[in-house]
């Protein structure tokens, strides 16, 4: 009878390590929604036009562009050395075929997650990791931004492969935070959304659901 208590206790343990620990950035309300930081891009034409939707799957984000830019951004802390694993889904329905993503005539994306570190006291100063729905780079692709080496594109998914898709990847911040940036962090302090053709003066149409951080 011992053993059979020492072993169900065991298990309780090891079951509890074994649940990931998360922690939510979006939850795409129409009360988060109003409370968002919305950037428009310097020097775009118009912003772009962002609604809420839902599906079985819970509350999405709708993004349509037509030669325009904006953001929208979450002051959030978000510890790395807990949950480093940064998780999206999405999907773009109306892509950006055929521009150069490298070059600042073509730096647009139907769909990017931006996670972003102070690291001091002006906006120009901050690194980040622009996690991207690529139009016309492979998986794992990374590059500096054409306007900064302050912000590495990074593509997680790509239409080449899934157009008009729900996706769902994930990615290691702190070790890329590491490998792209040289910065051994502990938390990140905020994450934004953007979808952008002011460059390349076209449409897309994307969507965002569960973005998370993650420890596995």
């Amino acid at each position: 009878m011992k053993k059979i208590f020492k072993l169900l206790i065991l298990f309780f343990v090891l079951s509890n390590q074994l649940v990931a620990e998360e922690v939510r950035v979006f939850e795409f309300t129409e009360e988060e929604f109003s409370n968002l930081d919305v950037r428009k891009v310097r020097g775009a034409d118009a912003k772009t036009q962002y609604s809420l939707g839902s599906n079985d799957n819970g509350n999405f984000l709708k993004a349509v562009t037509d030669n325009s830019a904006s953001g929208l951004g979450k002051e959030i802390k978000i510890d790395l050395n807990k949950t480093p694993y940064l998780n999206i889904t999405w999907k773009v329905e109306k892509d950006l075929r055929g521009i150069n993503e490298r070059s600042k005539k073509g730096h647009d994306y139907a769909a990017r997650v931006f996670v972003v570190k102070k690291t001091g006291a002006t906006p120009l100063s901050n690194r980040a990791m622009n996690y991207v729905f690529s139009s016309n780079e492979d998986i794992n692709a990374s590059h500096p931004s054409p306007y900064t080496k302050k912000s590495i594109d990074f593509v997680l998914a790509t239409t080449k492969k899934n157009l008009n898709e729900w996706v769902t990847v994930k990615a290691n911040v702190k070790e890329h935070f590491k490998k792209f940036h040289d910065l051994d962090l502990n938390e990140i302090n905020g994450v934004a959304i953007m979808a952008d053709t002011d460059n390349s003066k076209l449409r897309s149409i994307s969507y965002y659901q569960n973005i998370y951080f993650s420890s596995n």
